[in-house]
């Protein structure tokens, strides 16, 4: 599904600034705001697209990942119907797509969409013909780049995408990086997980021992 282009809707350009952003609101509002045009439904239609906008747009959190979900979008629709899929045309969107996550802020990015963005980059059709032209030097890069983007995700969606990725034909040596990377990923999540047993009964103990001593 497409998102919304909110700078489109507040017919505005994707720099502006927040005073702007707010001008163009005020101005649209008096033009198409219900009370203005006694109740007519489109344009309470239009009005409701121009509020949301508006409300994204001047929300911090919001704004962020509404802006990384566009740049995913924009990134797989911009070129895939220019770019031929091809190991150099694949890897250069991956060196892209890494510059562009290791720029991100990991506590607030959109984690799911980064998932999302790479199942699209490399669905079974393209990775059927990235592997027709058995370049695996080149998939050997590719997966390597794509690694340090997954780095910042969530054990589940990162075997996620280890089932997909590991359709890709690489070197031995590629492949058996890109599965000890996955060992340790499940290694540091279960021991996250005892700390965080741990750290439950230390306090339920250490309440007792209140309690009691009380």
């Amino acid at each position: 599904m497409s998102i919304k282009d909110y700078y489109g809707i507040l017919e505005i350009e994707s720099s502006a600034s927040l005073q702007d952003i707010k001008k163009a609101y005020r101005r649209l509002a008096q033009q198409y705001h219900p009370d203005k045009n006694h109740n007519d439904p489109y344009a309470a239609a239009q009005f409701a697209e121009i509020k949301e906008a508006y409300e994204v747009l001047t929300h911090p959190s919001k704004k962020e990942l509404y802006l990384q979900k566009r740049w995913y979008e924009q990134s797989i629709g911009a070129k895939k119907n220019k770019l031929p899929v091809t190991p150099v045309n694949i890897l250069k969107q991956v060196l892209e797509l890494e510059r562009y996550v290791s720029r991100l802020d990991v506590f607030r990015m959109d984690k799911h969409g980064l998932h999302d963005h790479i199942l699209t980059l490399l669905n079974d059709e393209a990775i059927e013909q990235l592997n027709s032209f058995n370049e695996k030097q080149a998939n050997d890069e590719i997966i390597a780049n794509l690694v340090k983007c997954l780095t910042v995700l969530p054990l589940n969606l990162i075997l996620s995408l280890h089932t997909q990725l590991k359709k890709i034909k690489t070197n031995d040596a590629a492949q058996e990086k890109f599965n000890q990377f996955i060992i340790a990923k499940q290694k540091t999540y279960k021991r996250d997980k005892y700390k965080i047993w741990l750290i439950i009964i230390t306090v339920i103990v250490l309440c007792m021992i209140i309690l009691f001593a009380a």
